[in-house]
């Protein structure tokens, strides 16, 4: 049955995905009270994907990086929000399917942001440990204990080396910040938590396919981030591909292998796709084009923004946008001035990105930030900052900035944090 926010006149845009894209667009339309906006996700909170990681690790806990949308939006009038997944539209009729009934919009933006891609690969896709979710962090923390608790009673030597070994595929900022935290976690916590481990366990290893870490960013900063993931232990394999996971081995294109019972995913990315969307429509990685306005050419009255959105109007961006968070956020603020323009019937604007620059952060000690205008390099204690205070201001309430806060706190004056528990929901029967 189709559902629309009742005794309201006003045009119903449809927003899909409630991450950095959906709820900045949300915001800023609410505040100019001339639509009804229906944000649909298939979770009922907004997450910081940026420190996803961090509660994979066990340095956050949930409630740090989430926040429930009915609570965020509870004062926003003409809006609703609406459990589900989007599974098709029909731009004929306006209507969008989701998994749970229909929508009518006038207005559909889809903001769904992107999943792990394996690259066909059915083995990695069924086995390793992806890090695109509050689910899958939430795994990795449990996976990663429960393996250290089996190893500090495996008197099997080789199999205790599989259970401690940690394999990393995917050199960009999320697999570099996991394999320093992890590494930190080693140096700082083994002995404190599992004595049985000391100088009888795996290594920690990253894996990329290009010719250095952090690809995009500065060269000074692939330096920087190698030599202090060298420093911490970590192995690191550049020029290098996993090629399979099969039998507790990450197999390398060139043959070579790494015995191992975890493989953390962090390799890469691809766009959801829908049905209803023609597949002229798609471009690279799956994406959805659309023209300089976020509007898809080939559909009436729907916008993609996001992760799943690919503009090539920018000469420095033809090959599309970074998917990355600011990249959500300005598309959705210049979209939302459209949509007031639009029902004011004044000129749109192009949307223009401004890359402000890329940042990454390697341990407790250790950040690089490299930033666009002016163009400089910062590392250490500087760049820390630069780091602390852009991902606590990113975070979408005062709540979740002052838990994150007292967390790093704690983590950072006395090296330990008191999060690292197994915490698993009980599996009944069908």
């Amino acid at each position: 049955m189709a559902t629309d926010i009742s005794g309201t006149s006003l045009k119903h845009i449809v927003i899909i995905g409630g991450g950095f894209a959906g709820v900045n667009l949300a915001r800023k339309l609410l505040r100019s009270n001339i639509y009804s906006i229906t944000l649909v996700d298939k979770n009922d909170y907004n997450f910081f994907p940026p420190l996803l990681y961090q509660l994979g690790t066990g340095f956050l806990d949930t409630s740090s990086i989430c926040y429930p949308f009915r609570k965020l939006f509870r004062f926003a009038k003409n809006f609703r929000f609406r459990m589900g997944e989007l599974q098709r539209i029909d731009a004929v009729t306006h209507t969008c399917y989701l998994n749970n009934g229909e929508l009518h919009y006038d207005y559909l933006v889809i903001a769904a942001g992107a999943e792990t891609n394996y690259f066909g690969n059915k083995n990695v896709q069924d086995h390793a440990i992806p890090m695109k979710t509050v689910n899958d962090a939430l795994n990795m923390r449990n996976v990663l204990l429960q393996r250290a608790e089996e190893a500090s009673h495996c008197t099997d030597l080789e199999e205790r080396k599989k259970l401690t070994t940690v394999v990393i595929a995917g050199g960009g900022a999320t697999g570099v910040e996991i394999a320093g935290m992890l590494a930190e976690l080693l140096k700082y916590n083994l002995k404190k938590d599992f004595p049985e481990l000391v100088g009888n366990r795996g290594d920690i290893h990253i894996v990329n396919g290009g010719s250095a870490l952090l690809e995009p960013m500065s060269e000074q900063s692939q330096k920087d981030v190698y030599k202090t993931l060298d420093d911490l232990g970590v192995k690191i394999w550049l020029n290098t591909r996993v090629k399979d996971f099969v039998d507790d081995k990450v197999v390398f294109s060139d043959g070579n292998f790494i015995s191992t019972k975890s493989l953390i995913w962090a390799a890469g990315i691809t766009a959801k796709i829908f049905e209803g969307i023609p597949k002229e429509a798609l471009g690279r990685g799956n994406r959805i084009n659309a023209d300089a306005y976020n509007k898809v050419a080939a559909l009436e009255d729907v916008y993609v923004l996001g992760d799943i959105c690919l503009q090539t109007h920018q000469q420095k961006f033809e090959g599309g946008h970074p998917q990355v968070a600011q990249t959500a956020i300005q598309q959705a603020q210049n979209l939302a001035k459209n949509f007031v323009a639009l029902h004011k019937g004044n000129p749109l604007t192009q949307f223009r990105y401004i890359d402000k620059g890329s940042m990454a952060i390697v341990g407790k000690f250790m950040a690089v930030a490299d930033l666009e205008k002016p163009k400089w390099h910062f590392r250490g204690f500087i760049a820390l900052n630069i780091w602390l205070f852009i991902h606590v201001m990113s975070l979408i309430n005062y709540r979740n900035r002052l838990k994150t806060l007292y967390n790093w706190g704690v983590a950072y004056f006395t090296n330990d944090h008191s999060l690292r528990m197994i915490i698993r929901p009980e599996k009944k029967s069908e």
